[in-house]
């Protein structure tokens, strides 16, 4: 099913609808383009709107039978999410991954897809269109950063991990006490920003690992294989595999190799 013919168009398709509903709005939004959704923080804009529809346009044109789950379809109609328990192959699409980034004018925002069947993520674009920046994963195909192999690698000895987690804010009482595990000698915790960046930086080996509360698909599943393709790991505070679909213990990691993420979650599990 994922052959490089694939890949490349797919990459096309991201770059192509970036750069006609996306680009052009960062920076130049009308106020009434920014709509709240759940709340202040939870925004969408014209651009994540457009971007996704011509995402979920050529996505499906380029696998017949393929079905796709993007974050704003599955705000307007949540059972679009249940795709994600079917036999098609599904797309899943966060057109603007960083929002609030987006509309704040920040550089941090990027466009995410995954290609998925039976709960398995089987390849992954994650795309930041400021820097210029390409990655793809293919499941057992390894990871790629504009064409050159990505390798995690693995923290220095004795160097304090460099963790990005969850805001406070956006958790419940015990993940808020989990995340609190972190707050320990040798560990640097920080408010996360666009989670498919964050993911980007742990597979570079920038990041350490991440710590996240919520279990979105259209948020993790790319960087989740970006992540594992690229030599890490993901575990949840269960210390299970994080399940595509849900009904994961919460919060999760992922981190640049086995050893980081078991680290991760003894600290996540201690906190509770």
């Amino acid at each position: 099913m994922i052959d490089d013919e694939l890949v490349a168009a797919v990459e096309g398709v991201v770059r192509r609808a970036v750069a006609e509903e996306v680009t052009p709005r960062w920076r130049q939004l009308a106020d009434d383009e920014v709509v709240q959704k759940s709340g202040p923080h939870d925004l969408v804009t014209v651009a994540d709107q457009r971007a996704e529809e011509m995402l979920t346009r050529e996505l499906a044109a380029l696998l017949p039978g393929s079905v796709v789950v993007g974050e704003e379809a599955v705000h307007a109609k949540p059972a679009t999410y249940e795709a994600l328990h079917g036999d098609a192959p599904v797309w899943i699409v966060d057109p603007i991954d960083g929002t609030r980034q987006f509309v704040r004018g920040h550089e941090g925002f990027s466009t995410l897809v995954a290609l998925a069947r039976y709960g398995e993520i089987l390849a992954s674009w994650t795309y930041a269109p400021v820097p210029g920046e390409m990655a793809v994963a293919r499941h057992r195909g390894g990871a790629l950063l504009n064409g050159e192999a990505l390798c995690a690698g693995s923290p220095e000895k004795g160097k304090v991990l460099e963790v990005a987690t969850s805001h406070p804010d956006f958790t419940t009482d015990e993940q808020k006490r989990s995340l609190l595990g972190l707050r320990t000698e040798g560990v640097a915790p920080r408010p996360c920003g666009s989670a498919g960046l964050e993911y980007l930086a742990v597979a570079r080996g920038l990041v350490d690992a991440v710590a996240f509360s919520w279990e979105a698909a259209w948020d993790h599943a790319a960087g989740l294989l970006l992540v594992a393709e690229a030599g890490g790991e993901s575990r949840t505070v269960a210390d299970a595999p994080f399940r595509l679909a849900g009904g994961n213990a919460l919060p999760f990691t992922a981190a640049r190799d086995a050893g980081t993420a078991r680290r991760m979650v003894g600290l996540l599990r201690a906190g509770r």
